[in-house]
């Protein structure tokens, strides 16, 4: 099992955590003094009061959006996914946007959203003159049918 080394930066911060031995996310907590109201259409970049460590340049932490947040409340990550760097250092926060057409209120210490830690490729860009040919070729945006 990897290591995620997590630094609390602020007293009240939350210990990121799974909420299942399964679950493959781990929650992030919103680190505020006060609520946060995110009226709909609006972007907020809300704090976790932590900062991670990934061991190796071959892993990336990815936030996702809570499903439960975003289907019952309709809000999301204002960047659909973020991603936290192997070499960042600095504090996670996220970006949430309210889609839908009700404000909706953040409380300290809420769930706002996930970690999830995963291997990355790292690989050197090489221009080239031309790609490999495949059967599908340059199709694109549905040219393989609805199903």
């Amino acid at each position: 099992m990897q290591v995620l080394k997590v630094k609390k930066l602020r007293e009240n911060a939350h210990m990121i955590k799974r909420a299942t031995k399964g679950s493959a996310g781990m929650d992030l907590y919103a680190c505020i003094d006060s609520p946060v109201t995110l009226e709909p259409g609006e972007i907020k970049i809300i704090p976790t009061g932590i900062a991670i460590a990934l061991e190796n340049e071959n892993f990336v932490a990815y936030i996702y959006a809570r499903s439960g947040l975003a289907i019952k409340h309709g809000v999301t990550l204002a960047n659909c996914v973020g991603v936290v760097d192997s070499d960042y250092r600095g504090e996670v926060c996220v970006g949430l946007t309210n889609i839908s057409k009700t404000a909706y209120t953040i409380e300290p210490d809420e769930r706002i959203a996930q970690l999830v830690i995963a291997p990355v490729c790292m690989c050197e860009p090489l221009e080239v003159e031309s790609l490999d040919e495949t059967e599908r070729g340059e199709g694109g945006f549905g040219s393989t049918g609805r199903q």
